[in-house]
């Protein structure tokens, strides 16, 4: 009889991840793959108002999406064969925390709801690194760094300019791609 204060072996099939006794674990597994089946309905469905018209090179502005919906859906159609069928198989043992760190999705979910809010009003670049910050201070302190002082702001301020800018100049400049920004000039 096992010492019920040590953890469960690896090999115990209820723990293992993938393995056909690990109910919870199949269950969730079919439904990644089902999301990821429904992700590729949506977007393809979406395509479906995009204009085929055939244009520079013989492709129309529907094929880049057509071709991710369709490569979405054959992944989500391996992903549900694979939990159907014993589950993900050569799955690393969960490392971190057992369950969500919900103060580092507020910062994530913060950051991408006041990128999409602020973009049109404070432009681009200034979004975009304000999004950045958030999300990587979410991130930080899931992690449980040290990510309230100044430094890490400004730090993390600085390397989002220095992402998103060459991003936004590449495609306003280069690409000739309208994306929002602070002056009419094209650079900010």
């Amino acid at each position: 009889m096992s010492d019920p204060t040590t953890p469960p072996s690896s090999s115990d099939p209820a723990t293992v991840p993938g393995v056909a006794g690990n109910r919870p674990a199949l269950r969730m597994q079919t439904v990644v793959g089902a999301g990821v089946l429904l992700t590729a309905a949506a977007l393809a469905l979406g395509a479906l108002d995009i204009p085929s018209n055939a244009g520079y090179g013989g492709v129309g502005p529907n094929f880049l999406p057509w071709l991710v919906a369709g490569v979405l859906a054959l992944c989500g159609g391996v992903l549900l064969w694979e939990a159907r069928s014993g589950g993900f198989r050569a799955m690393e043992e969960p490392n971190g925390s057992a369950r969500a760190h919900k103060p580092a999705f507020v910062w994530v979910s913060a950051g991408l709801l006041l990128n999409a809010a602020l973009i049109t009003t404070v432009g681009f670049i200034l979004s975009c690194t304000l999004c950045y910050v958030l999300a990587v201070q979410g991130l930080r302190r899931a992690a449980g760094q040290d990510a309230g002082t100044a430094r890490t702001w400004a730090v993390d301020g600085l390397t989002g300019v220095l992402i998103s800018a060459p991003v936004y100049w590449t495609f306003t400049q280069f690409l000739a791609i309208n994306l929002p920004g602070l002056t009419q000039t094209g650079w900010l």
